[in-house]
């Protein structure tokens, strides 16, 4: 459903999640679409991505959650092409002064030299090595990362200090990166996981559309195991009353794909999310809308989402101990692990420098 306040009259959106465009919440003042009794140029009527640019001044990002098991991210993307309607970053371009509606996988923001600025980090006397997460926001291998590029740089920078990485992804632009993460993987120092929320083709194709079809996803599970790439799947977010009879299937899929381990990650829907997502199922699936929600809110203690550490990732109740539950069993029945293995950081050394004095030992 498009919402005619926030998108200008015959602008078309093709293969996009969102169909409004409302103001941040930052925002002092809200935007409204009118028709000056203009036509809109036939060429500009179809909504079309738009990159820009961003010289970032640091490339680690910190955070000190208890939910997570990792301290340390980076993000070469801001805002994500792949337009999945129920994203949990969305809100974070509201930071930008930009929509978590449209504007969120349309007006994206690369940030090229974000290498030269990790590998600069890294370097420094004070820094001590943890696996670093890269994926747990925006999808790092979106469609724009094949013009840009910005994570073989990255990869090529950790792999050169030897530096532990978890990659996290939809995209299909990550087999271009096998040889460096294989090559990475046979030290023990990364392991990726790849997030199939459904196998439904047109389920996906509407809850999530410009990502690639749950078959393709399955298909890289397969190429990076096949090279020595420890993989998991991903059964995130999984949707009460709309994905969740889907559990087991999706984790056996994975298994048989090459995946090593799975987890799964109920639905979560902070801030602007929450009503994105509700026009979306009144939009795309009336009939089951009220159910959806209904569900969600038993696993956020009568919310839409309770930010609460402990819960946010997990759910409450009986349907989140179920859920939990049934992904205990599928593991156990199909022989998988619930983490992945344990990265080394005892490898870590930063590669010399032309210059360098080099050590005689």
């Amino acid at each position: 459903m498009t919402d005619t306040t926030t998108i200008l009259p015959g602008q078309r959106l093709r293969a996009r999640g969102a169909g409004s465009n409302a103001t941040g919440r930052f925002e002092a003042t809200a935007r409204e679409a009118f028709d000056d009794g203009w036509d809109i140029p036939e060429e500009e009527r179809l909504v079309a991505t738009e990159v820009r640019i961003e010289r970032p001044r640091s490339a680690l990002t910190f955070n000190r959650s208890p939910d997570v098991p990792f301290d340390r991210s980076i993000n070469p993307y801001r805002g994500c092409e792949h337009g999945c309607i129920y994203c949990f970053a969305r809100p974070t371009h509201a930071y930008l002064n930009l929509s978590p509606g449209l504007d969120f996988e349309t007006r994206l923001i690369a940030r090229p030299g974000i290498a030269d600025v990790l590998e600069k980090e890294l370097r420094r006397p004070s820094y001590k090595v943890a696996p670093v997460a890269i994926g747990t926001n925006t999808d790092p291998y979106q469609p724009v990362e094949r013009d840009h590029g910005l994570m073989r740089q990255i990869l090529q920078v950790l792999s050169d200090f030897r530096h532990p990485v978890w990659l996290t992804t939809r995209g299909t632009t990550i087999e271009r990166d096998i040889d460096l993460i294989a090559g990475m993987a046979a030290q023990q120092l990364a392991v990726a996981a790849i997030s199939v929320t459904t196998l439904d083709e047109g389920l996906a194709r509407k809850m999530e559309p410009r990502a690639p079809s749950p078959k393709r996803r399955l298909d890289i599970i397969r190429r990076l195991a096949e090279a020595g790439v420890p993989v998991r799947i991903q059964v995130s977010p999984l949707i009460p009353g709309l994905t969740d009879h889907e559990l087991e299937a999706v984790m056996e899929a994975g298994r048989d794909a090459g995946a090593r381990a799975a987890n799964c990650i109920p639905l979560r829907l902070p801030l602007e999310v929450a009503g994105l997502f509700r026009d979306w199922l009144d939009a795309t699936v009336p009939g089951r809308a009220a159910h959806v929600m209904g569900r969600v809110r038993e696993l956020h203690g009568g919310k839409d989402y309770d930010p609460e550490w402990g819960k946010r990732m997990r759910g409450e109740g009986l349907w989140a101990d179920l859920i939990h539950r049934r992904a205990a069993l599928a593991r156990k029945r199909l022989g998988l692990d619930e983490t992945h293995p344990e990265l080394r950081c005892d490898l870590f050394a930063p590669p010399p420098r032309p210059g360098d004095q080099l050590t005689l030992l």
